[in-house]
């Protein structure tokens, strides 16, 4: 009968064990997930501003058109993220990220306005609009990081050094897009406080290296080394800017390193998970 007893016991101990390993895995899952679409969040904002740049200084539709999906996808992202804090964040800390996107999409909106009616900006607006879009992403910023301390989530060095590549090519195509595209690019290149472009591309550098560390994962080789061959392909237009560089083909390659480095990120938690 004692060892009966003991062996029940034993038997529970390791069901609750595992029952909390359960428990922490599906936590940690949920955390990943939420500091996930904060990051898509931050992308879609500055994917948004890159392409009202490039509608204001041609008032096509079909790039308006990618306006709406930048918007509506930082909008899935925010509703998301809204409803799953799961203790991550406190609902007042995600509600005012959520007022300033709401700011955010009333200056976009007035901006566009403006631009139908008068077919040009009006650059006090777009200034307003570009000087919102970088509080919002530092505010998005600054949960991320609380996100990451709040859930004692140790996100992998490589998909963090990718996200904030991502991060930082979105913010440097939408400001090169400010200059290309405004017939004021003189007064006018983006956010008052923003980092001059050349430096903003050093720190890419940087991510790019710390992506580039670490054991080999055949196809993530081959992702990292589309980047950086898109990258050198750039550089020197992002660094030494110059209104004779091509903007669609700047624009074009931007596009493709952010869309190679969201594989790089998908490939480095699969092989995490394997």
């Amino acid at each position: 009968m004692t060892n009966e007893r003991v062996r029940i016991r034993s038997l529970t101990f390791a069901l609750i064990a595992l029952a909390l390993v359960s428990l922490n895995a599906r936590a940690q899952e949920a955390a990943d997930t939420f500091l996930s679409d904060l990051h898509t969040f931050r992308i879609s904002n500055y994917i948004a501003l890159d392409a009202f740049y490039r509608y204001s200084g041609t008032q096509d539709p079909a790039i308006l058109q990618d306006v709406v999906n930048g918007i509506n996808a930082a909008n899935d992202a925010m509703n998301t993220v809204a409803k799953a804090t799961n203790g991550v964040l406190s609902k007042d800390a995600v509600e005012d990220l959520n007022q300033e996107f709401d700011k955010f999409k009333a200056l976009m909106r007035d901006n566009i306005n403006v631009n139908r009616k008068q077919g040009y900006p009006d650059l006090r607006l777009m200034s307003d609009m570009a000087n919102q879009a970088l509080t919002m992403s530092d505010k998005a910023t600054e949960l991320y990081k609380q996100a990451q301390d709040s859930a004692q989530l140790k996100t992998d060095d490589r998909v963090e050094a990718a996200r904030m590549a991502a991060v930082k090519m979105a913010q440097m195509m939408a400001k090169y897009s400010a200059r290309t595209n405004s017939s004021n690019a003189q007064t006018f290149q983006g956010a008052a406080d923003e980092k001059a472009l050349d430096q903003q591309a050093k720190e890419f550098d940087g991510f790019l290296e710390q992506l580039g560390r670490g054991r080999d994962i055949p196809a993530l080789k081959d992702t990292i080394d589309e980047i950086r061959s898109k990258w050198e392909f750039i550089r020197g237009s992002y660094i030494n800017y110059n209104q004779n560089n091509v903007s669609f083909v700047i624009d074009r390659y931007s596009k493709g390193i952010l869309s190679a480095l969201n594989t790089a990120i998908d490939l480095l938690q699969q092989s995490q998970k394997s």
